[in-house]
């Protein structure tokens, strides 16, 4: 099974959730869920940490970290921090292909390392291996109603439909659209502080 096919299965359980992404899970998260609230990020390895952040300043919104292999294992030392905070809306999702996919396919260390092991070691709540799509939403579901920091890991095959739309913006679009959703959906200014009682007017 790929990404494609376990995203696809928790599309419709997202909410009005942020959503975080690297690589080519933007791209598919995008295809099932599109809009401003989607945030992919430049930076591998960042996912996890930027999630957190916007889960920490943003207590009564939902956050889902959408991670890869690689990208888990170049950010370890934040899983600490994470737990540490340990923000109760944020879900973070983990699938496992055992290659830096989107740069090439070169493989990553995950086929001997456990990321479930390696976020409960750092202090995680939550964390757990799935095998099925339908698994996946299940342990979403609860992630969501359990309301505690969690991660959700799954193996998956490498590659995505053919038929998937191209993401139409680039990361420097995307952020100042994303932040323009938030001010909108949150009625704060992000970018222009001082305009505060302009956007609540």
């Amino acid at each position: 099974m790929q990404r494609y096919d376990f995203l696809k299965a928790i599309a419709g359980e997202a909410g009005d959730a942020l959503a975080v992404c690297t690589g080519w899970g933007a791209r598919e998260w995008w295809a099932l869920r599109p809009g401003d609230g989607n945030l992919k990020t430049r930076t591998l390895g960042l996912v996890s940490s930027i999630a957190a952040g916007l889960a920490l300043a943003l207590p009564h919104r939902k956050v889902i970290a959408i991670d890869g292999d690689g990208a888990f294992l170049m950010n370890l030392c934040g899983l600490p921090t994470i737990a540490q905070q340990s923000p109760p809306n944020l879900i973070h999702l983990l699938f496992d292909n055992e290659c830096y996919e989107a740069s090439g396919g070169t493989p990553t260390a995950s086929h001997v390392a456990d990321a479930v092991t390696l976020a409960l070691g750092a202090g995680y709540k939550h964390a757990t291996w799935v095998k099925t799509p339908a698994e996946f939403r299940t342990a979403f579901v609860h992630a969501w109603q359990r309301n505690e920091l969690t991660l959700i890991a799954a193996k998956v095959d490498p590659g995505q439909p053919r038929d998937l739309p191209s993401l139409r913006l680039d990361e420097i679009e995307n952020k100042y659209r994303f932040i323009r959703y938030l001010e909108e959906t949150e009625q704060r200014a992000i970018l222009n502080p001082g305009f505060d009682s302009k956007l609540k007017s």
